[in-house]
């Protein structure tokens, strides 16, 4: 009874929503940016800057919020901006994100804007490059800026734009991202109700968005384990303590956590080693083994229970031969959470702009994302954005983080209007 009560409710206030802003046509306003959107991601995406670096791309995004008339802040969390657009009449305040750091990868797409920038990254020469997409967020948001500021005096509330550095991951020694801004106090300032995102994903095409109501991306979180055995001739084990030996057990220990300790009805988990090292010839038994790698999950209690657990069973392995487990476990991003009822409430909106057909519900993502930090704080609505061209299979099409990368300029168009319309109509909903 109370479920159906909920969804009239939630009906009601979209039909509200719809008919308050049937005045509000961004169709003009969409159009009449794309061009610009397509320019801004083109030169973004030639001039790519690793976490924490993203000056100019930071420069960029203040000077045309600035030009829009809107209050500017920067230098957050080093490089982040913050724009806001306050609207003609009272309501709420909606955030609208996108993150800006490009990644270590030389770049292999054939295309005349790829490119070319090489720096040091862990003291190697390396490409960089917008492998995820970040460019394609950072130029629709500043197109949806210029759309929400052309509708101002028509608004039920205050937009909040935010543009995040460091989504990837701060430099080793380094804080930064969502969680630095959040820290800074840009919640506390510009108390928003609710955050909207999105993310552009190869595996959708072109006008299809996708969305999933709970849980949709998974908590990242490292782990590294040092065993400290005893070296020693390799023709005389006995003489030493084995630390190789106990690594490879504390291995099968640990991939048992998931499978028989932890409630995965509740929902997945998953644990994997992805860097073995130690030793330096071949009859040298090793002082030590160093293992690094990751843990995702999509429930806060089985996050906590597998840290304990990983803990435990590497530390008593080790015992049990002699050795020693030194266990440090990095909390990363926690699960990015979008809110049930939030996500049923601006349902109608996606479909509205995509069409019906094109708004799937999707399968959970097992990476990670630091919008998350937002999640945990207000109301959130995080969806992916398709951008393989229409006609190609996006299955087979290169996955975020590839150096074959490739976003559709053409899907620039929906994701606009969809963060535009988002705002919108939540405002008229709550107004």
């Amino acid at each position: 009874m109370k479920k159906s009560l909920q969804a009239l409710v939630i009906s009601i206030a979209v039909c509200s929503a719809f008919s308050a802003h049937a005045d509000i046509n961004i169709d003009k306003e969409v159009k009449s940016v794309e061009k610009k959107v397509i320019e801004w991601r083109r030169d973004i995406h030639q001039h790519p800057e690793l976490s924490n670096r993203e000056t100019r791309t930071a420069a960029l995004v203040a000077k045309h919020l600035k030009s829009l008339g809107m209050q500017v802040e920067t230098d957050i969390a080093h490089t982040g901006v913050v724009g806001y657009l306050k609207g003609a009449k009272p309501g709420p305040t909606v955030m609208l994100r996108a993150d800006m750091d490009a990644l270590p990868v030389t770049e292999k797409a054939d295309v005349p804007f790829k490119s070319t920038i090489v720096t040091k990254y862990m003291g190697e020469d390396v490409g960089v490059m917008h492998a995820c997409g970040h460019d394609t967020h950072v130029a629709m948001l500043m197109g949806t800026a210029e759309v929400l500021a052309a509708v101002q005096k028509e608004l039920h509330g205050n937009i909040m734009f935010v543009f995040q550095p460091a989504e990837e991951g701060a430099p080793k020694g380094e804080e930064g991202g969502a969680n630095l801004m959040l820290k800074e106090g840009i919640f506390k300032k510009y108390q928003p109700d609710v955050a909207f995102g999105l993310h552009i994903m190869s595996n959708l095409n072109t006008g299809q968005i996708g969305y999933r109501s709970g849980p949709i991306m998974a908590s990242g979180d490292t782990f590294d384990i040092t065993v400290k055995g005893k070296q020693t001739h390799g023709s005389a084990p006995w003489n030493g303590v084995d630390p190789i030996a106990a690594a490879s057990q504390i291995v099968t220990g640990v991939n048992h956590i998931v499978s028989r300790q932890i409630d995965i009805t509740k929902e997945p988990a998953i644990i994997s080693f992805g860097k073995i090292s130690g030793g330096i010839r071949d009859n040298i038994i090793p002082d030590s083994v160093n293992m690094i790698g990751t843990i995702r999950n999509f429930d806060m209690d089985n996050r906590a229970k597998i840290f304990d657990n990983i803990k435990t069973t590497a530390s008593h392995i080790a015992m049990a031969s002699g050795a020693e487990a030194d266990v440090k476990i990095t909390e990363g991003y926690p699960v990015t959470i979008n809110d049930p009822a939030l996500t049923a409430q601006m349902l109608p909106t996606l479909k509205n702009v995509a069409g019906a057909d094109n708004v799937f519900d999707v399968p959970k993502l097992t990476a990670s994302e630091d919008f998350a930090f937002y999640s945990q704080e207000v109301p959130s609505l995080f969806i992916f954005l398709g951008g393989t061209p229409v006609g190609q299979d996006a299955s087979k099409a290169p996955y975020n983080h590839s150096p074959y990368f490739y976003a559709d300029e053409s899907s620039f168009k929906i994701g606009t209007k969809a963060l535009s319309q988002l705002a919108i109509d939540y405002l008229a909903m709550n107004q």
